[in-house]
């Protein structure tokens, strides 16, 4: 049971709150209540047969939806037509049915702009000589379409609420993907680049000079060169995962790899209330500590590196540290660093990296 209301659950989660199941079932409900409560010594043949039309109309707009939407959003039409034209009537179920199906209309995506004004359009004719064949007040008409055109009008603004949603979505999506197309270029242009570099000079030393031991010397750095760039494309991809961790949980198992891999101290620190950033600023930020870790365990091996997030007032901060006496790390160090600071900048970020109180310190900053 537990299975079965948890499904129920993700699944009106999911859907659509204006115009998806739940809304349906409700007017559906709606709809059907109107017809039982009608007076059948009221109501004449020729109202039944309208009603009949209109409710047939809007079970084939439910049933129809999901894979015929023009089919089903014409019957929706049809059925606010046909209730329009008996609407003048003293009975509501009519009216009722117009104000539903109107709605929904109005609402729903699918029609374009035009479709939408004329039907509203047709309906309020429709209603309006329906009110003057039955010979209903002048007050009765002005109420009504007031009231129709009132519900248009919220049903449009609630559409086009809807539309800069899903576009705004849709431009989130696309800037994505452009960004990790972009990490994934950079990756794949620097390592395979520098791959071909090292393969090269090997052949030479062994074609040209037959100095082997230089050429496999060029052969394992070019080992090194992939080892690093499959982890780094593997980072990149990673942003397209839907269980890529928090930026302080990615963080914390860097650490923990760091600590295990290079048998250092290193310690990761939390300042801030923790919150939610861009996927762009966490990317940037976890990149560039996974490269100040690489520079510390190869110019400072052995020694203990700490990792600090701060979350300030609308910026998130990093910062790496590790002694600086002992890294040999000097102003013209640090390439993998020149390629943070420009992804960073992409960010809208900035990257310090230098000594500072005997520590090498490695500074990113980034906009939430």
């Amino acid at each position: 049971m537990r299975e079965v209301w948890g499904r129920v659950v993700r699944l009106l989660a999911a859907d659509d709150p204006e115009t998806g199941r739940l809304i349906r079932l409700l007017l559906s409900l709606v709809l059907a209540w109107s017809l039982v409560a009608a007076e059948p010594d009221r109501v004449p043949a020729l109202l039944w047969s309208a009603l009949g039309v209109s409710m047939a109309c809007w079970l084939a707009f439910v049933l129809l939806d999901g894979r015929f939407p023009r089919v089903a959003v014409a019957a929706l039409a049809a059925g606010s037509a046909v209730a329009a034209a008996v609407s003048g009537s003293a009975e509501p179920a009519p009216t009722v049915f117009v104000f539903a199906m109107l709605l929904l209309f109005a609402a729903h995506m699918t029609p374009s702009m035009a479709a939408i004004v004329a039907v509203t359009v047709t309906d309020l004719l429709l209603m309006i000589g329906s009110l003057l064949w039955w010979e209903q007040p002048r007050s009765a008409i002005v109420v009504r379409g007031t009231v129709v055109m009132l519900t248009v009008l919220f049903a449009l603004q609630r559409r086009q609420y809807r539309q800069a949603q899903h576009d705004r979505a849709r431009a989130m999506a696309l800037d994505e993907r452009t960004r990790i197309a972009r990490e994934l270029h950079d990756v794949l242009a620097h390592s395979l680049g520098a791959l071909g570099v090292q393969l090269e000079v090997a052949e030479a030393m062994l074609t040209e000079r037959g100095d082997v031991e230089g050429a496999v010397a060029r052969v394992r750095r070019a080992r090194a060169l992939a080892r690093e760039g499959l982890v780094e494309a593997r980072s990149a991809v990673a942003a397209l995962r839907e269980d890529v961790p928090p930026l302080p949980d990615a963080l914390s198992l860097l650490v923990t790899e760091h600590r295990r891999d290079h048998d250092v101290p290193a310690e990761l620190r939390t300042t801030g209330t923790r919150r939610p950033i861009t996927p762009a600023a966490e990317v940037c930020l976890l990149r560039t500590a996974r490269e100040a870790l690489t520079n510390a365990a190869r110019h400072a091996p052995g020694e203990p590196v700490t990792v600090e997030i701060g979350y300030g007032e609308g910026a998130v901060r990093l910062v790496v540290r590790n002694p600086y006496a002992a890294a040999g790390m000097g102003p013209s160090s640090g390439h993998g660093l020149q390629g943070m600071r420009e992804r960073l900048a992409l960010a809208g970020g900035t990257l310090r990296a230098g000594p500072s109180g005997g520590l090498w310190e490695v500074r990113a900053e980034v906009p939430e």
